[in-house]
């Protein structure tokens, strides 16, 4: 059964740093791109960050560049997001995706907010 399961939302204040991780099973995560996503209510889902399988490239949105990174450890089928200097605007729920071929998974999404 394919499996994306996020963890480390939580409520940051302004300034703070959360760690996303997003473990992946039933499938070689490694074959796969892996996304992470964000979404408020009434707003369509935003690409956050990218990595290719072998983790050798990445990208960002322009919004996170220079305060969030995606990294990847393939030995334990898992993907991270560190994510610094957060805003209220990071406000959302963060959702990891493994885009490979034909396939398209998706996590259920970890709520992130950022509040004093």
């Amino acid at each position: 059964q394919v499996q994306l399961v996020e963890s480390g939302g939580g409520l940051v204040e302004p300034g703070g740093s959360l760690r996303l991780s997003c473990a992946a099973s039933g499938f070689v995560a490694r074959r796969y791109a892996m996304r992470w996503y964000r979404q408020t209510l009434g707003k369509e889902r935003e690409l956050v960050a990218f990595i290719t399988g072998s983790g050798g490239t990445t990208n960002y949105a322009d919004s996170v560049k220079g305060r969030f990174t995606i990294s990847r450890d393939n030995a334990k089928n898992t993907v991270h997001l560190q994510m610094n200097s957060l805003k209220p605007e990071d406000t959302a729920v963060y959702y990891c995706n493994a885009w490979g071929g034909s396939n398209n998974y998706w996590g259920q999404g970890t709520q992130v907010t950022v509040s004093s």
